[in-house]
C-alpha cells in the first residue's frame, strides 16, 4: 500500500453514503480498511460491485446478533487504529460495540461516528437525509435563483462535504493526536455541524452587510450577471465567474463589449437588466464556439460539462483527474502527495467477499474462523 496513511488500520461498519465515502477517502490515501458487513447481506453468487464508494477495502460478513460476532469485532479492534460507523445514536451501544466498551478493549482506538443530526440534541433520534440536514443548518435556503424555490445541491453539502469528508478529516486528526498521547477518543461528526461550517464565509458576509438573505440577489448565488451559467445556441451551457475587475474586463473584451455597455459592474440595481442583455449574447454561439474564444483566458470561464463529458476534457485528461479501473471510470485519489501518493487499492467490494482471507490477515486463526462459521457468527 502507498499513501500517507499507509500502516493505519481502520474498521468500517458498513453503511450508506457518507460513511463509505469516508472509508474510500482513507483507503485511497493508504489506510487498510476492513469493512464489517451484515452476514445476511452476503451473496456467494454476487456480481461484481459497481458502487465506487465501496472501492479499496476488504469485507467480512459478521452476524452482530451473536455474541461470537460481537466478540470478533472486539478482537479485530485490538489491531485497529480506528473505527468508523454511521448508525443512529445508540445502535452501536445496543450491539455491545459502543465507544465505552470499545475503548475499554483498545484504549488507543479513535472511534469515529457519522450522523446527520449529531449524537445529542432534540432531533438526534429522528430520521433524516442530506436535504433535511442542510436545510436546518441554513445551507439550503440560500441556494437557488431569485423568486424561485431553494435548489438541493444533489447530496454533496451534507452527506459528503459536511459529512464523510468531515469524518475523514476528524479521523486523521484523531489518529495524529493519539500518536502523541497514546490515548483514543470519540470523533462526533454531524452533517448539520459540517454544513454549518461550510457556510462560514457566507455567514460572515451576511453579518457585515455584504450578503442579502433574498435568494439569487448576491455575488455568488446567480444574482450577479458576471457570475452565472448561461445557455448557448446549441442548448448547452457555459459558466462565467468574472468577479475581479481585471477578469471582468477580459470577459467584456471576449464578448466584444466595452465598459460603456456595462459600466457599473457592482450596481445590484442594474444586474437584472444586464443579465438579460448578456444572456442574449451567450445564445448567439454554441458552447464549442465560446470555448474556442474563452478557454485559456483569464475571464474565469469553463464549459458546463456532463458527468460523461468531464473525463474527456483535455485538462482533466492531462491531470489524470479521472481514471479507468476495473471497467469503471472514477475519480482518482485526492489530494495528491509528492512523496507518498495515494492509489485506488482495489475494486468495489461485495459484502463478505473476503471473510476468511481478511480475518486471517487480521490475526484470526483458521481454527477460530471455523468455530465462528459453526456458530453462524460469520458468512
Amino acid at each position: 500500500m502507498s499513501g500517507p496513511l499507509s500502516g493505519f488500520k481502520i474498521i468500517e461498519m458498513a453503511g450508506i453514503g457518507p460513511g463509505p465515502f469516508c472509508g474510500m477517502m482513507l483507503s485511497d490515501l493508504g489506510a487498510e480498511i476492513l469493512r464489517i458487513d451484515r452476514a445476511d447481506k452476503v451473496r456467494p453468487d454476487a456480481q461484481p460491485n459497481k458502487e465506487l464508494l465501496a472501492r479499496g477495502r476488504k469485507s467480512v460478513g459478521v452476524n452482530l446478533k451473536t455474541p461470537e460476532g460481537v466478540e470478533l469485532v472486539m478482537r479485530l479492534l485490538e489491531n485497529a487504529d480506528g473505527l468508523i460507523e454511521g448508525y443512529r445514536p445508540g445502535v452501536m451501544e445496543r450491539l455491545g460495540l459502543g465507544p465505552e466498551a470499545c475503548l475499554a478493549r483498545s484504549a488507543r482506538l479513535v472511534y469515529g461516528r457519522m450522523t446527520g443530526w449529531g449524537q445529542d440534541g432534540p432531533m438526534a433520534q429522528a430520521a433524516g437525509h442530506d436535504i433535511n440536514y442542510i436545510a436546518l443548518a441554513g445551507a439550503l435556503e440560500p441556494i437557488g435563483r431569485r423568486g424561485e424555490a431553494p435548489v438541493p445541491p444533489l447530496n454533496l453539502v451534507g452527506d459528503f462535504g459536511g459529512g464523510g469528508m468531515l469524518l475523514a478529516y476528524g479521523m486523521v486528526c484523531g489518529m495524529l493526536e493519539t500518536s502523541r498521547s497514546g490515548q483514543g477518543q470519540v470523533v462526533d461528526a454531524a452533517m448539520v455541524d459540517g454544513a454549518a461550517s461550510l457556510m462560514s464565509i457566507i455567514n460572515g458576509m451576511r453579518q457585515i452587510g455584504f450578503w442579502q438573505e433574498e435568494r439569487g440577489t448576491n455575488l455568488l448565488d446567480t444574482g450577479a450577471f458576471y457570475y452565472d451559467v448561461y445557455e448557448c445556441k446549441d442548448g448547452k451551457y457555459i459558466s462565467i465567474g468574472a468577479l475581479e475587475p481585471q477578469f471582468y474586463a477580459i470577459m467584456l473584451e471576449k464578448l466584444e463589449l466595452t465598459a460603456d455597455d456595462f459600466p457599473n459592474q457592482h450596481d445590484r440595481e442594474q444586474w437584472p437588466a444586464a443579465k438579460a442583455k448578456i444572456a442574449a449574447i451567450w445564445k448567439t454561439r454554441t458552447r464549442a464556439e465560446w470555448c474556442d474564444i474563452f478557454e485559456g483566458s483569464d475571464a474565469c470561464f469553463a464549459p458546463v460539462l456532463s458527468m460523461s463529458e468531464a473525463p474527456d476534457h483535455p485538462h482533466m485528461q492531462a491531470r489524470k483527474t479521472f481514471v479507468e479501473r476495473d471497467g469503471l471510470i472514477q475519480a482518482a485519489p485526492s489530494p495528491r502527495f509528492s512523496r507518498t501518493p495515494g492509489e485506488i487499492q482495489g475494486p468495489p467490494v461485495n459484502p463478505g467477499e473476503h471473510t476468511r482471507e481478511a480475518l486471517q490477515e487480521w490475526g484470526i486463526s483458521a481454527e477460530d474462523i471455523q468455530d465462528l462459521e459453526s456458530a453462524k457468527a460469520i458468512a
